[in-house]
């Protein structure tokens, strides 16, 4: 790694903890159907922040989680009990750490390391706390304060803005195409952890660095 890149900035849902860790709830709930849930549960979720921002009219991560889940059972023409929705809501304040991550962070403990997440603070910090990687983690930082999702430059604009570092001594790492195309249109180092093998977003954007999973960070320390 670059001796220029004093912090490191961490997506959290799909970057350091599996959202689809939910498909195991969701399928002792409504036998069968836990995959399809998780993946259109999580479909949504994407597309209502982005839905929201683009309409002005924001709503926390936790609110977006619930409509998105309700959407994809109803999509699914799923029957639900408000218990169940509540248990299901549960489960994204326990979701698994990828196994590499511990491990990971804890090898680059000597740089800054802050995460940084669409999730609302009702989610990230019970989910953050609860793991064995609050730790290692110097700061959490959500958009709750400005009510500008990412990937707007107004979302990492107030990350940035947290941090006493400049734009490019920052490397900013998530598995998600869209949020790397953004981190590097605001001119951030970036490195995409492409866990799901993806092909690069055709959005004009040559991304610095491409990995697997973090292991791939630690060659460059």
């Amino acid at each position: 790694m670059s001796s220029s890149v004093k912090g490191l900035i961490f997506d959290v849902y799909g970057t350091l903890f599996d959202v689809h860790s939910v498909e195991t709830k969701c399928d002792t709930l409504f036998k069968g159907k836990g995959k399809e849930i998780s993946t259109l549960w999580h479909q949504k979720q994407i597309e209502y922040s982005f839905l929201r921002q683009l309409m002005g009219q924001y709503k926390p991560f936790s609110e977006i989680t619930l409509q998105s889940l309700k959407y994809a059972l109803n999509q699914l023409d799923i029957s639900y009990s408000k218990e169940e929705i509540t248990i299901l809501m549960e489960t994204y304040k326990e979701l698994t750490p990828y196994t590499e991550v511990e491990d990971a962070l804890q090898k680059l403990a000597h740089k800054k390391l802050i995460v940084f997440s669409n999730g609302s603070r009702d989610m990230l910090e019970p989910l953050i706390e609860n793991s064995p990687i609050a730790r290692f983690l110097d700061m959490t930082i959500n958009v709750d304060d400005i009510k500008q999702y990412k990937p707007t430059p107004a979302s990492y604009t107030h990350a940035l803005n947290k941090l006493n570092l400049k734009r490019e001594e920052i490397l900013f790492l998530s598995s998600n195409g869209w949020d790397i195309s953004g981190a590097k249109s605001f001119g951030f180092q970036t490195s995409w952890i492409n866990r799901t093998r993806s092909p690069i977003e055709e959005v004009d954007q040559k991304l610095h660095y491409i990995y697997q999973d973090l292991n791939g960070i630690l060659a460059l320390v």
